[in-house]
């Protein structure tokens, strides 16, 4: 079984997480800046085994696509093209970068380190990541219900 890996794809940075190989929890990896997101989506793959790439889909509040939305498509086509054999899937990504500063709040940070853009992002892949692996476990529930 492969990792999942996870991306919280922005304008100026991406945000990485990833599962272990049970899939049992995810962790943060990086934080890289915008323009070098594809090469270390690459080099992690040729490094690890990966089945799943899951990608925070921005959408507002009433459930349609996010302006943001504009700036991750051509990212997601070009991921697709690269990596056929590699589902993606797509999670809401909404209040993401909240929990993730929230996170932050809750854990000790002082104010100085909360202002780490790139700690939000790496922290919000791992949000986007653990909400999809909850989604695979309540789909598997519902496939699969207790005798």
């Amino acid at each position: 079984m492969g990792r999942i890996i996870a991306i919280d794809y922005g304008q100026k940075r991406v945000g990485f997480a990833a599962t272990d190989e049970l899939r049992i929890c995810a962790h943060a990896l990086e934080t890289v800046h915008v323009t070098l997101a594809f090469d270390f989506l690459k080099n992690y793959i040729e490094t690890e085994k990966v089945d799943v790439i899951v990608i925070g889909e921005p959408k507002k509040l009433d459930n349609t696509p996010s302006d943001s939305t504009r700036y991750i498509e051509p990212f997601v086509n070009r991921v697709r093209k690269a990596f056929p054999n590699i589902e993606i899937a797509r999670v809401d990504e909404r209040f993401t970068s909240r929990m993730a500063f929230q996170t932050m709040i809750d854990s000790g940070l002082k104010k100085k380190d909360r202002q780490n853009k790139a700690l939000v992002d790496t922290i919000s892949a791992t949000i986007i990541l653990q909400t999809y692996l909850q989604q695979l476990e309540i789909e598997n529930n519902r496939n699969n219900p207790p005798l």
